[in-house]
């Protein structure tokens, strides 16, 4: 990811560069912490923003993340560490790849070298090998680093840089390794020019261009950065199987600022071939704070794709109310394509582990819109939710949730049935002079089968996930409410709609 703005002020703090830094999530937050996420990974202090290297190692979910070791604003990048066993309780490691001699450490994937291709491996142990870009201010290019034991130290190669096209803005490698060929694939933006080139190696150290895509999608985009790709089994057309391109765009998204769009097609080891015209643009989530998705890589293919991504948007992430840290990841997601009338789209559901975070089970089922606002108005909830409803919309107008709900403050999640739109509605969530154009309405199209709306809803202490139609939409978005709202309603226009089912889960901190 390219630098933020110039008004991104680095603050600086002392600490240790290669000290351990605390996963933390799990208790009860400070006065100062009332928005430091339960059940989301947030770095103990400082600043960290895209999410790079995801790999799974075959025992371990490693999570690294482009981070300030020196406080809670952007500068001197650096990759952070965590790792965990389930994608909820995060453990962490010393910092992995460190700035150096005026070269930052930006977004990158890992991977691992099973065949030794690269020769780091040691005692016959395959490597971890980390592909990177080094940012130098006026030139970036793709680096190596590598790991003999498990991650836990990381060396940079002597060969550095091992691919240079004497670019300013060249980054965010991701490299898997394409079976067909026998070959290691590198897909790498040239983020102001909007497009991606795909190269190919036999060691990961000596690249050779094979094609480039773009631009293409938002014509109002003004970069592409954080590209992933990967493929994905068509859910609903056994045998079939499609490949995603993903990018980050740094502003003029469906919110004003930075967004994730995506494209579908085709792969031969050598060129993309997009499915739709050139000019459709496909978002990859509604929401205002969805950003830099990756996918993680060496995951058992039974698994299917898991993603995770930066939560927030680069009109504001800088100006958070959060303290001592800045920055967060999206809770984990399994990402699916599924067949529509208007062609192919990606589905997003959060991952099965969630279920081990569930306390207490409240139901509704064939229920009247008063059961449903007589069980929400029966006490205060926690901070921490996990909701899955279908409602039967009827002749209803405009019906939802209300979250976070106080005197004179909530966040709405709704249903707009007369112009078939989900939302998520922040404009009096509490704190919300964040930044011009914070306090907004986020939607996106969504039809409904046989007139029924189905939501999947995760709620956070600073956050709500919001996954449509068996997550074939979603909408993601910071909230900053207030520690004393924890009310919850439901409201409607018109004739109020059935609730087929209603299941809410308190979730354990």
């Amino acid at each position: 990811m390219k630098p933020l703005p110039w008004f991104f002020p680095v603050v600086l703090f002392s600490c240790c560069l290669t000290g351990i830094f605390e996963a933390r999530a799990a208790e009860t937050p400070t006065n100062a912490e009332i928005y430091r996420p339960a059940y989301h990974y947030s770095p103990e202090r400082n600043w960290i923003n895209d999410p790079a290297g995801l790999i799974f190692d075959g025992s371990q979910y490693h999570l690294f993340n482009q981070y300030n070791p020196y406080g809670d604003q952007w500068g001197h990048m650096s990759w952070s560490h965590v790792v965990s066993s389930d994608l909820i309780h995060w453990r962490s490691l010393p910092l992995a790849l460190a700035e150096e001699k005026g070269v930052a450490i930006f977004t990158g994937s890992t991977v691992l070298d099973a065949q030794n291709s690269s020769g780091f491996g040691k005692g016959g142990k395959p490597p971890l090998v980390a592909i990177y870009t080094g940012d130098s201010g006026n030139l970036e290019t793709q680096n190596l680093a590598y790991s003999t034991d498990g991650g836990l130290s990381w060396a940079k190669y002597a060969g550095n840089p091992v691919l240079d096209l004497h670019e300013k803005d060249f980054r965010d490698p991701k490299v898997f390794w394409y079976a067909p060929k026998q070959y290691w694939v590198m897909v790498v933006s040239l983020a102001a020019q909007r497009k991606v080139q795909f190269y190919s190696s036999q060691d990961l150290k000596a690249w050779s261009k094979l094609s480039e895509f773009g631009p293409a999608g938002a014509n109002a985009a003004p970069n592409w950065e954080c590209p992933n790709f990967f493929p994905l089994k068509v859910e609903n057309q056994p045998g079939v199987t499609k490949w995603v391109l993903e990018v980050g765009i740094g502003g003029n998204g469906p919110t004003g600022g930075s967004a994730s769009q995506y494209f579908v097609g085709d792969f031969n080891g050598v060129q993309f071939a997009n499915a739709n015209p050139s000019n459709l643009t496909f978002w990859a989530d509604a929401g205002a704070d969805f950003y830099a998705m990756q996918v993680y890589s060496n995951i058992p293919e039974e698994s299917g794709q898991i993603a995770m991504a930066w939560m927030t948007n680069l009109n504001y992430a800088g100006k958070q109310p959060t303290s001592p840290w800045r920055g967060e990841s999206v809770f984990p997601r399994v990402l699916g394509l599924r067949a529509t009338r208007e062609g192919m789209r990606l589905t997003q559901q959060p991952v099965a582990q969630i279920k081990e975070l569930h306390e207490e089970h409240f139901e509704l089922r064939n229920a009247s819109w008063n059961e449903l606002q007589k069980l929400l108005a029966s006490r205060a909830w926690p901070q921490t939710i996990e909701m899955e409803a279908t409602f039967e919309a009827g002749q209803a107008g405009d019906f939802g949730l209300l979250l976070r709900k106080g005197e004179s403050h909530a966040t709405r999640v709704g249903f707009d049935a007369e112009w078939s739109r989900l939302y998520v509605d922040r404009t009096r969530s509490g704190e919300v002079v964040v930044a011009p154009g914070f306090a907004a309405r986020h939607e996106a199209p969504m039809s409904t089968a046989e007139g029924r709306v189905q939501m999947h809803i995760l709620l956070d202490r600073s956050s709500v996930e919001v996954f449509g139609n068996d997550g074939l939409v979603s909408i993601t978005d910071l909230l900053f409410p207030r520690p004393q709202d924890n009310g919850m309603g439901a409201y409607s226009t018109g004739t109020p709609p059935k609730v087929i089912s209603f299941d809410l889960w308190t979730l354990k901190r």
